[in-house]
Formats: C-alpha cells, sequence, structure tokens
C-alpha cells in the first residue's frame, strides 16, 4: 500500500499551492480521504476530509473557505487546493486514506498515509 503526497513548496503570503496524493496497491476508491498537516513542534492536526464517493467534504475552521479537497477514484488520486495562504499555514501536509465511511479528523481512523510534502509560506 503506498500513498504518496507531492505539490507543496515556497510560496509567497497569498498565493496558492495544490497538493497532489497518489495512491497504489489497495482500493482506494472505497477509502475516506484525510489531510493532514504538522507544523515543527506541533501534533499532527486535521485539514480536510472527503468520502468515498466525493461527499461528506469537511474542512477544519483554519481551512474553511480557502482550502478545497477532491479526488478523482479512477486516477487513484487526491487534490487538495490551497488558497490564500498564509504563513501559519507552513507545515508538513500528509495525505492519509481510511476505511471508515465516515470522514473523521482523527488520525486513528486512517490506516494509510503518505510520506508528506513540505508547504513553506514566506510573508
Amino acid at each position: 500500500v503506498q500513498l504518496q503526497a507531492s505539490g507543496g513548496g515556497l510560496v509567497q503570503a497569498g498565493g496558492s499551492l495544490r497538493l497532489s496524493c497518489a495512491a497504489s496497491d489497495f482500493t482506494f476508491s472505497t477509502y475516506t480521504i484525510g489531510w493532514f498537516r504538522q507544523a515543527p513542534g506541533k501534533e499532527r492536526d486535521f485539514v480536510a476530509g472527503l468520502g468515498w464517493n466525493g461527499d461528506q467534504e469537511t474542512y477544519a475552521t483554519s481551512a474553511k473557505g480557502r482550502f478545497t479537497v477532491s479526488r478523482e477514484n479512477a486516477e487513484k488520486r487526491a487534490y487538495l487546493h490551497m488558497r490564500n495562504l498564509k504563513p501559519e499555514d507552513t507545515a508538513v501536509y500528509f495525505c492519509a486514506a481510511g476505511p471508515s465511511y465516515w470522514v473523521a479528523s482523527s488520525r486513528t481512523m486512517y490506516d494509510y498515509w503518505g510520506q508528506g510534502t513540505q508547504v513553506t509560506v514566506s510573508s
């Protein structure tokens, strides 16, 4: 089972990035997707999630109105489109997949994790 996140980078405040998560070796289309982030010295926090069929679009308060989560099951990919980025969005971003039907903010509900991609937002 593999999840590979990509698309991170250095961007100025107010800019945009689209993160991508590529899945392999499991039935991606039946798994809930979650995006999490971890800043240095902090916990890994939930950012956004999406149900297996594209429903239950869910966001952390910090992401609402700026981030959009999506998926393409045929391509085994998930995306996190981030707009109006702020310095406090700086973190390593992880994609995760879980078997539960319900989107959850708890890390424990996700079985598979990608390696993370660094997002740095300069002021």
